[in-house]
């Protein structure tokens, strides 16, 4: 009997965990039209769980956010700075650790994508629109 009452309390805290972890972030930023590329590179990046940790919308959480990084510069944890453009992005998806944003720890795991899904990511990343937050 005692056992019983475990399942309860386990559902919970798998219920706590899903909506702690399994936000999406937005499927696209607000008043964004994305191309079938982007289209396609957003729900790789949905299959893979890469939005419960990127946020579209400005908002930072585990990693940074995704919304309008494309193109500006990006501090590293070094110190150096990059551009975030279609080789960094690249990087970022196939080797994480290469190239860590300052503030963030190394913890994004490594995922063995095609080269055409990531190509369909990083077009994803260029086409979302400009960081609400930060205007």
């Amino acid at each position: 009997m005692r056992s019983l009452w475990r399942i309860p309390r386990l559902l919970v805290a798998v219920v706590l965990l899903v909506v702690a972890c399994g936000d999406d972030g937005g499927s696209a930023a607000p008043d964004t039209t994305l191309s079938a590329a982007a289209e396609e590179g957003r729900e790789i990046a949905q299959q893979y769980g890469c939005m419960s940790c990127h946020s579209v919308d400005g908002r930072d959480g585990v990693g940074p956010s995704w919304a309008g990084v494309f193109g500006t510069e990006v501090e590293l944890d070094d110190g150096t700075t990059v551009v975030a453009d279609e080789e960094y992005m690249t990087t970022a998806i196939v080797d994480p650790n290469a190239q860590i944003r300052a503030g963030y720890r190394g913890i994004m795991p490594e995922r063995q994508l095609d080269p055409a899904e990531v190509e369909a990511i990083v077009t994803y990343l260029r086409e979302l629109g400009p960081d609400e937050a930060a205007s």
